[in-house]
């Protein structure tokens, strides 16, 4: 079954090539759905299979690379298109064609009715296949043809509703903050190739040759300048600080695209990208510093701007980028199981948040067109008492919420536990530790908090819209909420696959199944600790019994005042914002971070671009080819009055030049 590896990506690009070109002919919007999501769901079942024959095999034999067909060869340099398959590759395609088909099947219903409802599917599919690519490349060419597809699919997706100055400024924002980070992908990939080609003649861009040549490459020094740009491409595509300002405008996008972008596919890039490399990053313990604190304070940044918006997508725009945080967090601490399990676990959860806000939204545009209104139908403050006209969603919109909160039995439990344990534990970072845990539990406090204020003000209470429109409120249909359901049981029991093994020995040793399946991926990150560890006690069962207790009680309290802010006295909110002004419109306004960089960045260019284009362009470039247009001109305004077209001028010319000649003759 591994030789036919190559159909995963293949089913989407033949329902892309479908949709792409024929759609606009098909125009049952039943068929065009149909083959967008068959085509996908295909990928899935040979993911299945393929995942099956994989676990059948030992640990050591989980590995296998599929050269598809020859690609590029000059001199030294060797590039095929090939794919890779091992436990690492397995949990991703699982998580993209899974979750994928989920997204697909829901925006049958959801995007019933749209124009451009072929396009958005062609589009879909294309974005699954350029994900698939980049999670399947065997080197890193291949990888960077998929990281550059997810991005010109977030382009054209986020601005689909191109007739929209706001959809097209925020599918221009991904697009360039995007290519600032492919730069640093590449500057990283080129030097890397460089070094290992003219020091040791090994001239690669192949994952597994460079992982068996990973032992000749230094500590620090020329690696940390790699990772460092690598590592700047994984902000852009996973929006970390600093590059993290376009996600939150991607919700200008369909909502199945913030799902399918937020959760499953293009921002797990920059996760996934590290994890893959995590053999060249361990050999640099700067760049894991770098890593671990950026990502711990992207993930507390995120969550405070994520108390005080009101439109439903931002807030959950704002806890994906917070939630990524976490993620980077624990692949600076060399945690990289611990963060591809939470890469997987919020693919469930926030998948089922997204299509849940849409299923919400859905019923607010179609009650406030029922009561011809114009309200907005994605702010929070126009909702309310929802759970009562829409079960299924409440429910599983409540269930993923939990999860994300961090509450035990519930997936995102397990991975973000797994993620603060080892922040606080880890050997790498020293006194360091600390601060990593400290800023990740209250980030966590904070995502239970502003999660939590959305359930409540969603779901509970009394509707705040017009009377008369509570009565068109219903319940999606089954197209849409047969996804939630999947998704809702998936953000449940997710998290069993990786169960702590503090927790599995009190059910008689049962082993953490998802560590142990990506251990012969991670199998160096041992050397990295063996080098730079603080060798020590290993920290007791008491103190990680604690900590993860504790980690159940900052969630707890997040809950708590969301509660008591949004349900028990909803005067606060008020209050508090009455209080502190200043501190609530900071937080409102993103933290001022947009204005920060037009000021710095985007307007200094637009300046530059106008002295190009009005002193360099108009004035020298222009002036020179109208300059000669304008002799040109002159001379011939001088000359065209000898082609007169009277015949006696042109003898009198004749007898004018005959006179001269003769002159100069006599004169000479």
């Amino acid at each position: 079954m591994f030789d036919y590896v190559w159909l995963i990506p293949f089913f989407p690009l033949v329902g892309f090539l479908i949709n792409g070109f024929f759609g606009k002919k098909i125009k049952n919007e039943a068929v065009i759905g149909a083959i967008g999501t068959l085509a996908i769901f295909s990928s899935f079942i040979v993911s299945c299979m393929i995942l099956m024959e994989m676990i059948a095999l030992p640990p050591e034999k989980r590995i296998f690379e599929k050269v598809v067909f020859p690609w590029i060869q000059s001199g030294n340099f060797k590039a095929d298109m090939a794919f890779l398959l091992d436990p690492l590759s397995c949990v991703m395609i699982m998580v993209v064609t899974g979750v994928g088909s989920l997204i697909h099947l829901y925006s049958i219903g959801y995007m019933h009715g749209e124009e451009g409802f072929y396009r958005f599917f062609a589009y879909l599919n294309l974005f699954c296949m350029s994900m698939l690519l980049l999670v399947l490349g065997s080197n890193m060419l291949v990888m960077f043809i998929g990281w550059e597809g997810v991005g010109l699919c977030s382009y054209l997706l986020i601005g689909y509703y191109f007739h929209k100055k706001s959809a097209g400024d925020a599918a221009k924002k991904a697009f360039v903050m995007n290519r600032i980070g492919d730069f640093g992908f590449l500057i990283g990939l080129f030097t890397l190739y460089w070094w290992l080609g003219s020091n040791h003649n090994i001239w690669t861009i192949n994952f597994m040759e460079i992982k068996a040549a990973s032992h000749l490459l230094p500590y620090g020094g020329v690696v940390t300048v790699a990772t460092l740009c690598f590592f700047v491409g994984a902000t852009g595509k996973s929006a970390q600080i600093p590059l993290f300002t376009w996600l939150p405008d991607a919700m200008e996008g369909p909502t199945p695209v913030s799902a399918l972008i937020h959760a499953a596919t293009m921002v797990t890039a920059g996760v996934y990208m590290i994890g893959r490399m995590s053999f060249v990053f361990i050999k640099s313990p700067d760049t894991m510093m770098v890593v671990a604190v950026v990502g711990a304070a992207t993930a507390i940044f995120a969550a405070t701007i994520g108390t005080a918006q009101n439109d439903i997508k931002r807030v959950l725009a704002y806890s994906t980028v917070s939630q990524l945080g976490f993620m980077f967090l624990a692949m600076g601490v060399g945690a990289f199981a611990a963060g591809i399990f939470h890469l997987m676990t919020h693919a469930f959860f926030k998948a089922c948040l997204f299509l849940g806000s849409g299923s919400v939204i859905h019923a607010m545009h179609h009650a406030l067109h029922k009561g011809h209104l114009h309200d907005d139908a994605q702010d929070m403050r126009n909702m309310g008492g929802l759970r009562k006209a829409m079960p299924i969603t409440f429910l599983t919109f409540l269930v993923s919420t939990i999860a994300i909160a961090g509450i035990p039995g519930f997936s995102g439990f397990f991975s973000k536990d797994e993620i603060l344990w080892q922040a606080f534990s880890n050997p790498y970072h020293g006194n360091l530790n600390i601060f990593l845990w400290g800023t990740g539990a209250v980030a966590a406090c904070f995502t239970a908090f502003y999660m939590f204020r959305l359930v409540f003000m969603t779901f509970f209470g009394e509707c705040r819209i017009n009377s008369k429109v509570k009565e068109y409120l219903h319940e999606s249909p089954l197209v849409i909420t047969i996804p939630l359901m999947v998704l809702g049981f998936l953000a449940v029991v997710g998290g069993y696959l990786g169960l702590p093994k503090l927790i599995g020995d009190l059910f008689g040793g049962i082993p953490n199944l998802f560590e142990h399946w990506l251990d012969p991926v991670f199998e160096l990150a041992g050397e990295y600790g063996t080098k730079y560890a603080h060798h020590g006690a290993h920290p007791s069962h008491v103190l990680e019994w604690a900590l993860m207790g504790g980690s159940v009680v900052i969630a707890l309290v997040g809950i708590a005042i969301a509660f008591t802010m949004y349900m028990s006295n909803t005067t606060l909110p008020k209050k508090f914002t009455d209080t502190f002004p200043t501190l609530h419109r900071v937080v409102y306004n993103k933290w001022y971070i947009d204005e920060i960089y037009d000021y710095a960045f985007v307007n200094p260019c637009k300046a530059f671009g106008q002295f190009l284009w009005k002193g360099f362009d108009v004035l020298v470039i222009d002036g020179i080819v109208n300059g000669v247009a304008s002799v040109i001109m002159g001379f011939s305004g001088i000359f065209r009055y000898m082609q007169s077209g009277l015949i006696y001028n042109y003898a009198w010319s004749m007898a004018f030049g005959v006179v001269v000649m003769l002159g100069y003759y006599v004169f000479k």
